[in-house]
């Protein structure tokens, strides 16, 4: 198992920008990302200083990437 970054919900919404998500909408401390392209997909971000191990290896998971290719977003 891969070790995951520790890191900021603005970190990953950069991240998950660069794979063609566009932030669609922010209510209170919840960022919603929507891919542009087909299949369409919604994230949700949770607009936190760290955000929690669960969390971000669940939004890496609906993301339909590894850790390994999150990683190399982050560089």
């Amino acid at each position: 198992m891969s070790v995951l970054p520790r890191i900021s919900g603005r970190e990953v919404v950069f991240a998950l920008t660069k794979l063609g998500y566009e932030k669609d909408r922010q209510k209170g401390s919840h960022i919603v990302l929507r891919q542009a392209a087909y299949p369409h997909r919604r994230l949700v971000v949770p607009d936190h200083k760290e955000v929690a191990k669960g969390t971000l290896r669940a939004i890496i998971k609906q993301a339909g990437l590894t850790v390994e290719e999150f990683n190399e977003l982050l560089r």
